[in-house]
């Protein structure tokens, strides 16, 4: 499979400054929120209850720090981001071996063991390191949460979503590759798109299994040694899954992590303090690094843990059958 890269020289510019991008963001009706200069870290606290649509506030925050980049708060934008990210070194013989070289090349694949056409004709952002966001829309109803990778309800390698509880840079923003700023540039100005059927079919939970008519049991005390080794399992494959987070996922890595054990939390399996225990100590390296603060992972595990804790964690005897579509 081939990729085609779009010239550089056919971007289209998105605005004409940040205070401009951020109004245009909110005029589509998607909150925006500052991010510190020439990064994807939150500039404020509480960002996705803070996050706006109002033009008077948002003069307010740009013009006393025009610097700052733009955020957008996916969830109460009704926003599913597919996030395409491009190799950053050695791709895995089993991808190369395929002709695969990006994460939208992962995506055309699934598309095409779907029997659907590949989902390009939507509001598409180019990234500054090669990569690409298309926007859709979460069908109303829909209960779909934020992936990376293949991991979980992941979709493939290279390919996040960015969902509740997530955030993507706006158009406009600004990164530095190679000591040189780059912005995130529109390269399809289309009305975002209605996610795809089978995009939201393999990116929703599965349903818990159906109700007895008798009261089910609650969930397994905490202290079963089937929940110990389980919770023991999670802990540490999600710390490791934190540790090895690259630069540009570390928000999503740390915040899927605390998702999946707020899962456990849930069912009392595991108390929030020692989720933010774990994945605090698990991130430690990445502390201080292109302004990833200790702020910005305690809040991230918060809200993690806070989402996760909705959905408790159920454990049977046998594995529930789940639509997959995603290639390892």
């Amino acid at each position: 499979m081939t990729t085609t890269t779009t010239p550089a020289a056919a971007l289209v510019p998105a605005t004409t400054g940040l205070l401009a991008a951020a109004l245009g963001g909110a005029g589509r009706g998607w909150p925006v929120f500052p991010l510190a200069p020439r990064s994807k870290r939150p500039a404020i606290p509480d960002w996705q209850q803070r996050a706006t649509c109002d033009p008077d506030r948002i003069r307010r925050w740009w013009l006393r720090h025009p610097t700052h980049n733009i955020g957008i708060t996916c969830g109460p934008a009704g926003l599913l981001v597919l996030d395409l990210d491009a190799a950053q070194g050695p791709i895995p013989l089993h991808w190369a071996h395929r002709g695969i070289t990006h994460g939208r090349d992962v995506l055309t694949l699934l598309a095409q063991q779907a029997g659907e056409p590949d989902p390009v004709d939507t509001f598409t952002v180019a990234t500054p390191r090669g990569g690409e966001h298309r926007y859709f829309a979460r069908p109303p109803g829909s209960r779909l949460r934020s992936t990376v990778g293949a991991r979980g309800r992941g979709l493939g390698w290279h390919v996040d979503t960015r969902g509740p509880g997530a955030l993507v840079a706006a158009p406009g923003s600004v990164a530095v590759v190679h000591g040189v700023p780059v912005p995130y540039a529109i390269t399809s100005d289309l009305p975002v798109a209605v996610l795809p059927g089978w995009l939201v079919t393999a990116l929703t939970p599965p349903p818990a299994p159906p109700r007895a008519t008798h009261q089910p049991p609650p969930p397994l005390p905490a202290t079963s040694r089937r929940v110990s080794a389980y919770v023991q399992a999670a802990v540490a494959a999600e710390c490791r899954n934190v540790t090895t987070a690259t630069e540009g996922h570390r928000h999503i890595t740390v915040y899927a992590a605390a998702a999946a054990l707020g899962e456990l939390h849930g069912n009392g399996w595991i108390s929030a303090a020692a989720i933010t225990h774990h994945l605090t100590n698990a991130a430690r390296h990445h502390l201080g690094v292109a302004d990833f603060d200790a702020r910005e992972l305690i809040t991230t595990i918060r809200d993690g843990i806070a989402a996760g804790r909705e959905n408790p964690r159920i454990l049977t005897d046998r594995p529930i059958p789940r639509p997959r579509l995603a290639i390892r």
